[in-house]
């Protein structure tokens, strides 16, 4: 990498630490930065998922006191979210690259559009909160959100963009607590989703360790930069942001 791609996949990877942190969807940031440095997109999504594993530690550690009172739910959850991970990562690797290129633009739309509709869906569910005061959720979500959250993580262990957003969005629907609450659940998963969807990669795939090294680095600054300002940033910013990156990158994956 020439300096100035050493700094563009640096400054990318603290930008994609502080999204995920906050709302998710990252590696809408990250991803087409390391197309635009010559990666091929299965080493760039690969490289992408190591590099982000401790950007995820780091946003977990800064909600830690949202983590309270939260062991049972994280384990259980936890859980589904590993076995998901495990099976996206199997499926990156097994199905031919050519799907993949096919495949990945129409997961960085359906991500983009998530992104754009998290607010009609948190305000949906709010408001039937407010209907039907009797229904209360299950304390940790039941086997539906552990299925759910598991095909989410298939998902997000094949391509992480968005993963953070579907996440809450699930847990928003079946789970009656604060969505910073939520959130700190959510970064724990995505740790979980990319440590062992990482752990499958070092042995079978093809890593560039300089890009993972700067996402690590810059993401991990991120975790923190967003667990401190997260609640003062503005939503609307971020979506923006996140929706123009994203559609470069999917202009980007078709002109390929």
């Amino acid at each position: 990498m020439s300096i100035w791609e050493v700094l563009a996949v640096f400054a990318a990877g603290t930008a994609a630490g502080t999204i995920n942190t906050i709302v998710g969807s990252g590696t809408l940031i990250t991803f087409p930065v390391l197309l635009a440095t010559g990666l091929p997109p299965v080493t760039a999504t690969v490289s992408n998922a190591i590099g982000l594993i401790p950007g995820s530690i780091s946003g977990a550690v800064g909600y830690r006191k949202e983590l309270t009172g939260q062991r049972r739910r994280v384990l259980r959850l936890g859980l589904a979210s590993l076995i998901g991970g495990l099976g996206g990562a199997m499926l990156l690797l097994l199905l031919p690259s050519t799907a993949f290129e096919t495949i990945v633009p129409v997961l960085v739309a359906l991500a983009l559009v998530l992104v754009i509709l998290q607010p009609r869906i948190s305000a949906a569910v709010q408001r039937r909160r407010e209907r039907d005061t009797t229904a209360r959720p299950h304390p940790d979500g039941g086997p539906l959100l552990r299925v759910a959250l598991m095909l989410a993580s298939v998902y997000g262990g094949y391509f992480t963009a968005a993963q953070g957003v579907i996440y809450l969005s699930l847990m928003g629907i079946l789970l009656d607590d604060t969505l910073q609450r939520l959130n700190a659940v959510k970064n724990v998963l995505a740790a979980i989703v990319n440590s062992v969807a990482a752990l499958f990669f070092v042995f079978v795939a093809e890593i560039d360790w300089t890009a993972v090294l700067l996402i690590a680095v810059g993401s991990t600054i991120g975790g923190q930069i967003g667990a401190r300002v997260g609640r003062r940033l503005s939503p609307v910013a971020l979506r923006t942001v996140i929706v123009i990156v994203g559609t470069a990158a999917i202009v980007q994956l078709l002109l390929r």
